[in-house]
């Protein structure tokens, strides 16, 4: 399903003005994580529930969201969090940044664009995977769900973002994979682009409306000129 959204779209919706700054989502944006989600998920799901297959299908569909929010969603036991997040530290050393993505931050930051990320992992998580990854110097601030009153699809992460920043939310653009990340944009007034590089639901993105979409991460750069 191709989308007829361009670096232009923005414009035409009436969000004029240049960005200044970029709130990233984390997984399945900057990183690939998602066999170690799924990993990491189905030994927390032996552990604690039992036998029988571990639904990472139903899960992966409410990715973005904060881990605990998921497991009230699924009717899951909440003790699941401790084995997910302590398997997750384990096999961290597995997840790989998304080809593209350096050169991008780099070229954003040259550009004099703020830059900021807005997770559903927790805000230590986010920032030890970061750090290992040689990526977390590249940005003002790493913001995860447990950081805000009210996790995503509420507005308070990306609000929180706009704030680090120093931005309004006609100076920024979110760049995320999940429909709650789209429905935190949008609800916070900023651009909601859709990243269709990892292992997102491409129809169900378009479906959510994005304000614009991304197959590839330096076409990012087309939404962001050097700020003057």
């Amino acid at each position: 399903m191709e989308s007829e959204l361009t670096a232009t779209s923005v414009f035409r919706r009436g969000r004029s003005g240049p960005v200044r700054g970029v709130i990233f989502d984390l997984d399945g944006v900057l990183v690939d994580s998602f066999e170690v989600m799924r990993a990491a998920f189905t030994l927390a799901y032996a552990e604690v529930v039992g036998t029988g297959p571990a639904p990472f299908e139903e899960y992966n569909r409410h990715l973005g969201r904060y881990f605990p929010d998921i497991m009230r969603i699924m009717g899951l036991p909440l003790k699941m969090e401790e084995p997910f997040v302590r398997e997750s530290y384990r096999l961290a050393d597995r997840v790989r940044i998304f080809d593209g993505v350096p050169e991008l931050l780099a070229a954003l930051r040259k550009r004099g664009i703020g830059l900021t990320v807005a997770t559903g992992k927790s805000g230590p998580r986010a920032r030890s995977l970061l750090d290992r990854l040689g990526l977390l110097g590249m940005f003002e601030r790493v913001i995860g769900s447990d950081e805000v009153a009210h996790p995503k699809p509420a507005p308070d992460i990306v609000l929180r973002a706009l704030d680090e920043l120093g931005l309004g939310a006609a100076e920024a653009v979110m760049v995320g994979d999940a429909v709650t990340d789209l429905a935190s944009a949008s609800a916070a007034g900023v651009t909601a682009l859709a990243a269709l590089w990892g292992e997102s639901d491409e129809d169900e993105l378009l479906r959510a409306e994005p304000d614009g979409v991304l197959r590839q991460p330096p076409e990012l750069l087309a939404w962001c000129p050097a700020v003057v």
